[in-house]
């Protein structure tokens, strides 16, 4: 669901532009300088749209389009994001049709063939590991899992921790961000403290302060523990946030400034807060939706570990189901500002050539941002990412940024209509002091017996456009519990034993019928009635008014059945197709489209009930602007206009 700018494709060609900015701490000596890629010469050209972007939706009754795909803040120039559901003429409405992008077209193939065969189809997968020599049930997961391979990682960074930059060419850690695992967990109050001195700003007493601080946030519908990865996410801000009037270190400033960074990108702002930051920080203005420059984000991307829950006696060191082993280090640093009035045509550079750097492991989102990665080898050590690897990174963390064409061309960029300045977490933090630790994920608590799920601490959060609870409204609108629309086995126990005619409801949960259209569809479209049962009844909500856990949490085994999926993915090293992996294709890439709706293979073979969506039509028109763009109908002829600000149950703790 995703449509082109058009302008010409370059191939790769050295770039003498030099992205600066705040000078770190001790010599710099090399800017950072990267090169103009074409993605057609990548192995996935079309990585910046993700798998769960290609599903069916079941004649438009699941719809996981408008979770990504809205207009709101656009159009209030909240944020830097440009309208996607339909407010726009250039981008058009992204939640009524595949408009897959196509670059190159008719030289390159088009971006409505499905490119992420890791999951679409597992099997290729498995025969790829099994020629590697491997075998998967071989694999002891649970030691894997609880192994750490981020503080070798972390070790590997160059240059002193205070810098955002290290500074030294060509050296894959440059980027790694300066949060060492040995500090981890944040403390109580989210501050992540030392017991060195080195790397640190200061010391308040307790310990000595790196600058980051913990964020306790509501996952989307692709990072919760059911979906086999969790998330932790640090925030720091620039030296001067830390200092006082008097250029001071004051941890109270430091704590306000960053409460005040929160409340301007979530929507929180009181009508008295102040124009600029607090102490040193008086020249940087608050603005409602955006970043002052030098913010950065650390993102690990964790393993689930069931039985890591924080408590004494649990494995590892996180909270929140987080494994020590890491599947990704991630990384942001905003570069430069962006102004909302200067918002200019309603266009996304998806067709020019990223920016990024070929050894360090980084890419301009396009949009005021440097985003690095580093993720497993096949060995489960951490590597820098390839500029392939990192365009998946951008397209969910960019946004709308009018810019000047350099070299001939503008660069890269993406993004979805309801990040906040390029972020998905800090706007979705929990309210108050709850939301400044290390991510919970919702609270979580580990089961008391094996083959049972954990529990939440944390009712439904209200969504504030949809006046509605967020995994309410997400459940009765994707009727699924994540962005692919799939029900896990486990989900399926839950509803089924949930949705029954002797609790009240008007049918029991249906299974899935999969040998016509019209039953699946039907069938589809009786789920999602019932959802909204639950939903009305607080169904969905434990007996402590908590989120009912089996929504969220995997089974111990489950969980290590998923991590066994993707350490495929790890040992063969194919992240370009695709790091989703199930057991056997999902039922929402298959094919169940009515007459009505009905479309073909790109090559004019009919598709039969069931079979897997492969590719779609696309505009075949030489003469027209969209000549290669997908056109195939979502089915979905309405779409809620979501946001994700959050507000909060008074009940909340």
């Amino acid at each position: 669901m995703n449509r082109i700018s058009f302008r010409p494709v370059f191939l790769a060609v050295a770039s003498l532009i030099a992205l600066t900015g705040t000078a770190p701490a001790g010599d710099y000596a090399a800017p950072l300088i990267g090169s103009y890629i074409g993605r057609e010469v990548m192995p996935n050209p079309y990585a910046h749209i993700p798998a769960q972007c290609y599903i069916e939706t079941a004649g438009g009754t699941q719809n996981p389009c408008q979770v990504c795909h809205t207009d709101g803040l656009a159009n209030r120039r909240f944020g830097n994001n440009a309208p996607q559901g339909g407010a726009s003429p250039f981008i058009g409405d992204l939640t009524a049709e595949y408009a897959f992008a196509a670059l190159n077209h008719p030289f390159q193939p088009n971006g409505s063939i499905n490119p992420w065969e890791n999951t679409l189809f597992p099997e290729k997968l498995r025969a790829a590991v099994a020629e590697a020599g491997h075998d998967p049930a071989a694999w002891d997961m649970e030691t894997w899992i609880r192994h750490d391979n981020w503080s070798v990682a972390a070790a590997r960074r160059p240059g002193d921790a205070r810098a955002w930059d290290s500074g030294v060419r060509d050296d894959p850690f440059r980027l790694f961000p300066a949060l060492s695992p040995v500090d981890l967990p944040a403390d109580e109050d989210g501050f992540v403290r030392s017991d060195r001195e080195e790397g640190a700003f200061f010391n308040d007493g307790r310990g000595w302060i790196t600058g980051w601080r913990s964020v306790n946030f509501v996952p989307h519908g692709i990072f919760t523990p059911l979906t086999g990865s969790v998330s932790g996410i640090y925030v720091r801000l620039p030296e001067r946030f830390m200092q006082d009037a008097k250029g001071r270190f004051d941890l109270p400033t430091y704590a306000a400034n960053l409460d005040l960074v929160a409340a301007a990108v979530s929507d929180h702002l009181p009508e008295d807060a102040p124009a600029t930051y607090l102490g040193a920080a008086g020249g940087d203005p608050v603005q409602p939706g955006l970043y002052p420059i030098g913010t950065e984000f650390a993102h690990p991307l964790h393993y689930v570990d069931t039985e890591a829950d924080g408590t004494e006696g649990a494995p590892g060191r996180f909270p929140g189901a987080r494994a020590d082993r890491v599947k990704e280090i991630r990384y942001m640093y905003k570069i430069k500002a962006f102004d909302p009035e200067y918002a200019g045509p309603e266009i996304k550079e998806e067709s020019a050539p990223a920016y990024a750097s070929r050894t360090e492991g980084w890419i301009d989102n396009g949009a005021g941002w440097i985003l690095a990665g580093w993720i497993e080898d096949a060995d489960g050590a951490l590597r820098a990412q390839t500029p392939s690897e990192l365009v998946q990174c951008v397209g969910c963390h960019s946004g709308h940024e009018p810019q000047r064409e350099t070299g001939g061309h503008a660069t890269f960029q993406s993004g979805v209509g309801v990040t906040i300045d390029s972020t998905w977490a800090l706007p979705r933090r929990l309210p108050g002091d709850k939301g400044w630790g290390e991510n919970t994920a919702m609270g979580y608590r580990a089961p008391e017996a094996e083959g049972e799920i954990g529990r939440s601490s944390w009712p439904d959060p209200i969504n504030r456009a949809m006046e509605n609870g967020e995994f309410a409204h997400f459940l009765e609108h994707v009727v699924g519990v994540s962005l692919y629309g799939d029900m896990p086995a486990s989900v399926e126990e839950f509803l089924a034993q949930t949705i029954r005619t002797e609790n009240g409801y008007s049918a029991d949960w249906p299974a899935l019928v999969t040998d016509t259209a019209q039953g699946y569809v039907g069938a589809q479209e009786q789920r999602a009635a019932l959802l909204k049962e639950v939903t009305a009844r607080g169904d969905h909500l434990d007996a402590d008014g908590n989120l009912a856990g089996a929504l969220l949490y995997p089974t111990h085994s489950a969980a290590l059945a998923a991590a066994r999926g993707y350490r495929m993915v790890v040992t063969t090293q194919r992240y370009d197709f695709g790091k989703d992996v199930f057991g056997e294709t999902p039922v929402t890439f298959r094919y169940f489209r009515e007459d009505a709706t009905a479309f073909t293979h790109q090559d004019g073979t009919p598709y039969r009930v069931g079979e897997i969506v492969t590719d779609r039509p696309i505009d075949e028109n030489r003469a027209s602007l969209t000549w290669g763009v997908g056109i195939a109908a979502t089915e979905i002829t309405e779409s809620p206009d979501y946001q994700p600000i959050l507000d909060y149950l008074s009940g909340a703790e």
